[in-house]
């Protein structure tokens, strides 16, 4: 696979999920920090997310998404809101009345954690229609919605996440701009009708429409990078070498690789491919695919049953006496020990990103 998905496909677990909010008036709710991503797409009137304090309001209009990739605790709340004091008087997102389940279900029974609920005064997830009237004769009627949204989270592992996933910043905000970035609003346009009332169907269309707008919202996030120059993975996938070498290296990890094999792919010399592949992949290329290798191999003994002679020809080393070898200095643990912890969910049994260093011997 590419980077990108080799990226998502580490750390993704289960289903995610999404729905639509409605809310009206002023009103403010809190989302708790969560181990995921979450997202918000502004599809009618406008609000703001707010963060830690000291930190800018991001206004949000009609059409522009927000990504959270760290799962972040923020606060959704009307426009005209003042920041601070909206934060300190926000309800639970959770406390909303009217809590329905997530319109992707997973396993059956709705999701706790999720982004599912409507606002006050909604109706029925995804309805498009407002909620029933509930004030008394003689009193005013409840003001109209003055936005609606479609909230989603996807459920990661972040133990495992790619470098590529750790330099996102805590919120990515891109606006509507109709001449950006196609794709990304043909999805957002194919999610909002999807979960539009319930049709045929639905239960599988949805979380591969969610599924494809986390790809077009790292894309797009990364378009936007290399165009402003950005240093980063950004550039790095914008280098033709590099992203040859990278390329080559993920499609075939257990290939046995050498720096002349792997410049020679890339269409430049050995010194050339280190010098770039160091300064803007942050290690040298066997390094880097030293900690993918054992990042795999992690990820098939926690999610496999596969024998560890079968892992260790998948990820490029001739034994499994070898990959033993290698995967005890990486991690502290034997390989069998590792996956007996990882049946449990023992967090925190992944190598950490790549940061530099040396080359680890193949």
């Amino acid at each position: 696979m590419d980077v990108v998905s080799d990226a998502i496909a580490a750390v993704r677990v289960g289903e995610p999920s999404a729905n639509r909010v409605r809310a009206g008036g002023s009103w403010c709710a809190r989302l708790s920090a969560y181990e995921g991503a979450g997202f918000h797409v502004v599809l009618t009137g406008s609000c703001q997310l707010l963060l830690d304090e000291g930190r800018r309001p991001v206004a949000l209009g009609r059409g522009d998404v927000v990504l959270l990739p760290h799962g972040s605790e923020h606060v959704l709340a009307d426009a005209a809101a003042e920041g601070p004091a909206a934060a300190r008087r926000a309800v639970d997102f959770e406390s909303w009345p009217g809590r329905h389940e997530p319109s992707t279900p997973d396993s059956g029974t709705p999701d706790s954690d999720a982004p599912d609920s409507d606002a006050p005064g909604s109706g029925t997830p995804g309805s498009g229609t407002p909620g029933p009237s509930t004030h008394s004769p003689g009193t005013p009627a409840p003001e109209p919605p003055t936005a609606e949204l479609m909230c989603g989270k996807y459920r990661l592992d972040r133990a495992r996440a790619h470098p590529l996933l750790t330099e996102l910043p805590d919120v990515v905000h891109l606006p509507a701009a109709p001449d950006r970035h196609p794709e990304l609003h043909s999805a957002l346009a194919l999610l909002a009708h999807e979960t539009t009332g319930t049709r045929p169907g639905t239960d599988i269309a949805v979380p591969g429409l969610l599924d494809l707008l986390l790809v077009y919202l790292i894309r797009a996030w990364l378009a936007d990078r290399a165009e402003a120059g950005t240093p980063g993975w950004a550039c790095a996938l914008g280098d033709p070498a590099v992203a040859t070498a990278l390329r080559v290296l993920h499609g075939d990890p257990a290939h046995p690789w050498t720096n002349a094999a792997l410049a020679a792919r890339a269409g430049v010399s050995r010194a050339t491919l280190a010098r770039k592949f160091t300064t803007l992949v942050g290690r040298p290329p066997m390094a880097y695919l030293s900690w993918w290798r054992m990042t795999r191999a992690a990820a098939l003994l926690r999610d496999s049953e596969a024998p560890l002679d079968a892992i260790a020809r998948r990820v490029g080393y001739g034994s499994p006496y070898a990959l033993s070898h290698a995967f005890s200095r990486e991690f502290g643990v034997t390989p069998g020990r590792y996956r007996k912890r990882a049946s449990t969910h023992t967090p925190g049994l992944h190598p950490p990103p790549p940061r530099g260093g040396a080359a680890s011997p193949l």
